[in-house]
């Protein structure tokens, strides 16, 4: 008879899972509050309750922290958005309503601490814009996927990147008001904005 395991593929997944976003969740928390450079991986590893070995089994450097906070889900999250819209849209306003609706999860306070640790120093500035780059690719992927349409390829590429360039604004214009106003009003007016050079452009 087979033996049945201690600890099902299952649980083991979820307790992986749920220290990786320990770890991160602590990594961050730190960062805001005694700056990137100041704070130490062993530092990390304490306030998680784990061991320096421990940590290098989720993370190979504490920047990788902050790349795991880029990435978490996003370009996934973005794709799911942008399926879930009705195929008749546009395909720059699918991409505008998918990221209305994401923005609703945005953690205000936490997203602009961590923006700040991002533009810290010149080497995790270079790796934000690099992580912008990889998501733009995603959502170009997934247009293509949702509108296969031959020929459509320069036209879709050219509304990922401007999605994602309006996107940008709009994010950097709400940290740059605090916060304070909720983030879809900025998204609303980056993308009227740019639906306006576009209808100059076509005149």
């Amino acid at each position: 008879m087979e033996s049945v395991p201690s600890k099902p593929d299952g649980l083991r997944a979820r307790k992986r899972q749920e220290t990786l976003e320990r770890i991160a969740e602590t990594g961050l928390r730190l960062f805001s509050r005694d700056g990137y450079e100041a704070t130490t991986l062993d530092a990390i590893a304490e306030a998680a309750g784990i061991s320096r070995r421990t940590f290098f089994y989720y993370f190979k450097s504490k920047e990788e922290i902050l790349v795991d906070w880029q990435m978490r889900g996003f370009s996934a999250s973005l794709h799911k958005a942008v399926l879930a819209q009705p195929s008749d849209k546009a395909p720059v306003e699918a991409v505008r309503d998918a990221l209305l609706t994401l923005s609703a999860g945005f953690r205000t306070q936490e997203f602009i601490s961590i923006d700040r640790v991002l533009r810290s120093s010149e080497t995790l500035k270079a790796r934000k814009q690099a992580t912008y780059g990889i998501h733009e690719q995603a959502l170009y992927r997934t247009l293509v996927g949702k509108w296969p349409s031959p020929g459509c390829g320069t036209s879709l590429r050219l509304v990922a990147m401007a999605s994602l360039g309006a996107m940008r604004i709009a994010i950097e214009d709400w940290i740059q008001a605090g916060g304070d106003q909720p983030l879809d009003s900025f998204l609303r007016t980056a993308f009227d904005e740019l639906a306006a050079e576009f209808c100059k452009l076509s005149r």
